[in-house]
């Protein structure tokens, strides 16, 4: 292509596609390569940006990306089946819309994960995701950037400038649950910490008290119990704010599985819930029906951030064989205040 000098004029580029339609890069690879997650609108745009630039993806580079089937690492650690249930149905529905072969391991934390890997690595997979904990693993981490290995971890407080990340805004969750729960008139609010290992925990701590300052209640040790996000740290965890002489009137655990322990506490001290105490949780896994009564939550969409993980790493692979370049990027997803049946004014007005 020549301009009227007889100059030879760069070819457009997907920088150049992007630039005219006011989307991200990986807006348009999605585009171009007929992914899902993307609204209609926005594809039109993508189309017309390519025909208007006459933009021709590079048929070698295409062909390259891909090749053969992708091999992507599903690495997992968590404590909560309901969290693990949730990410993995997901994951493999986009896995099966995508082509992918995935390949599902799961690490203990500590030396073990090194070698699951650093296996992995030896065996050729083209890229890997990792929900919590080991989407914050720095050893994980470690061995992947050093491979140069597309990697995305999911719901990460706080993600790393250096890897692609998809999560929510945990601050402004706990946030919104505890104002909730203010509304209602309580003020003496009992929560039940993640695990410290983690900065969502720490997030969803900032937004509990972030929510108590916003109404001048000042914040008070004795009502914030450790957890590990498992179903036994949250037994252990009621019984420590229940067996208080001035007890909570209500209670905020930071997942679903230590809600879930705190209405099985409550209950066996002869509680009412919603009645006597108040209980929510944090992702709405399935867990959060099955008990009674059902659990006000947030929800976390689980699911859709595994399969925006699947879409992000298959993106980066191509992307990669084209530039040798993964580029980093952070999708924040939405989430939701769920009201079902476990939370209540106070009897006794807070």
């Amino acid at each position: 292509m020549s301009d009227r000098g007889g100059r030879r004029r760069r070819a457009p580029t997907i920088s150049d596609v992007a630039q005219r339609a006011g989307v991200s890069q990986m807006t348009v690879s999605r585009v171009i390569n007929n992914e899902g997650n993307v609204r209609a609108s926005t594809r039109e745009t993508v189309n017309e940006a390519i025909a208007a630039l006459r933009y021709a993806p590079n048929p070698a580079a295409r062909s390259l990306a891909g090749a053969g089937q992708c091999r992507i690492g599903l690495l997992y650690s968590n404590p909560s089946a309901g969290f693990l249930s949730e990410f993995l149905v997901g994951s493999l529905d986009q896995a099966s819309r995508a082509d992918v072969q995935l390949i599902v391991e799961k690490c203990d934390i500590g030396d073990h994960e090194i070698e699951v890997t650093e296996r992995l690595v030896e065996n050729g997979i083209d890229g890997v995701i990792l929900p919590p904990p080991l989407c914050e693993s720095a050893g994980v981490l470690a061995v992947l950037r050093e491979a140069n290995i597309p990697t995305v971890a999911v719901a990460t407080g706080v993600p790393s400038s250096d890897v692609m990340a998809v999560s929510i805004d945990d601050r402004q969750a706990a946030f919104d649950m505890t104002e909730h729960l203010l509304a209602l008139g309580h003020q003496r609010i009992g929560f039940v910490e993640g695990d410290h290992n983690l900065t969502a925990t720490e997030r969803r701590l900032e937004g509990y008290r972030a929510a108590l300052a916003a109404r001048d209640i000042p914040y008070d040790d004795a009502l914030v119990a450790p957890g590990l996000f498992t179903y036994k740290s949250g037994l252990d965890a009621a019984d420590r704010l229940l067996g208080q002489e001035h007890r909570p009137t209500a209670i905020f655990a930071s997942n679903d599985d230590m809600a879930a322990a705190v209405v099985a506490v409550a209950h066996r001290r002869g509680l009412d819930v919603p009645r006597d105490l108040t209980v929510c949780g944090f992702d709405d896994t399935t867990l959060s029906t099955a008990i009674w009564p059902e659990l006000t939550t947030i929800h976390q969409p689980i699911a859709d951030m595994s399969r925006e993980a699947i879409s992000m790493v298959v993106a980066a692979i191509r992307r990669t064989a084209r530039s040798g370049e993964t580029g980093d990027s952070h999708r924040l997803l939405d989430f939701t205040l769920v009201r079902r049946q476990s939370d209540a004014p106070p009897q006794s007005g807070g």
